[in-house]
């Protein structure tokens, strides 16, 4: 199994579209984890458009682009699907698909203005859509007495710790999510807050989403 580890990528799949000298350039993006995916994505947008004059795209797929793809579709080499796979890259986004539709508008734009155009394309639809950090958590359980569950409440809204959910039973459990890196630390102030008196549980690892300003 892949080792977790944060990235980037998009917040959500959509499209947004720019006009350069009369030619409509539609850029769909989508989070794609395998090439399966990608490849999916990039037929429906074909399909979708396959009275355009071109369809083309880029994908980068793996923690690693292990996987990158591109395509001119029909561009003058070089013109369309690798400037495309640069702003994936620049941005430094993962697992992403991106495709952009042209309808040709009558006027060359040269080789020099269909790079600009394509990568203008990408980077305002994933400017539009936005972006987020794929942050890897761990769950942790801490468990107290009633008596001592306005301190520990206290302590994780102060220092705005992720309180998933909050059990009460015999005792409090509260469930938070804590940055992997962070968790042994986070244990020690807890333990040391409570003066051992708190119950620990270290849960399963998973990615929690959080907004990304790209564009400043």
């Amino acid at each position: 199994m892949e080792e977790m580890k944060p990235y980037l990528t998009l917040k959500e799949d959509g499209e947004a579209e720019i006009i350069i000298k009369k030619s409509q350039f539609i850029c769909a993006v989508a989070r794609t984890e395998t090439e399966e995916q990608a490849r999916e994505f990039v037929e429906k947008i074909s399909t979708k458009h396959r009275k355009a004059t071109h369809n083309c795209y880029a994908y980068m797929c793996g923690l690693n682009d292990e996987i990158q793809r591109a395509s001119d579709n029909g561009e003058p080499s070089g013109t369309a699907g690798v400037p495309i796979l640069e702003v994936l890259k620049n941005l430094e986004l993962h697992n992403v698909t991106a495709v952009v539709t042209r309808y040709f508008g009558g006027i060359k734009l040269g080789a020099g203005g269909l790079i600009r155009a394509y990568s203008n394309a990408t980077s305002h639809a994933i400017e539009e859509i936005g972006v987020v950090k794929k942050v890897v958590q761990t769950q942790v359980n801490l468990t107290v007495s009633y008596s001592q569950w306005g301190k520990l409440q206290n302590y994780l809204e102060t220092e705005k710790i992720h309180l998933v959910d909050t059990q009460f039973a015999a005792d409090v459990t509260a469930v938070t999510s804590v940055d992997t890196p962070d968790v042994e630390e986070f244990i020690a102030s807890i333990v040391d807050l409570m003066n051992g008196q708190v119950t620990i549980d270290k849960g399963d690892e998973s990615y929690v989403e959080v907004p990304v300003e790209l564009y400043k």
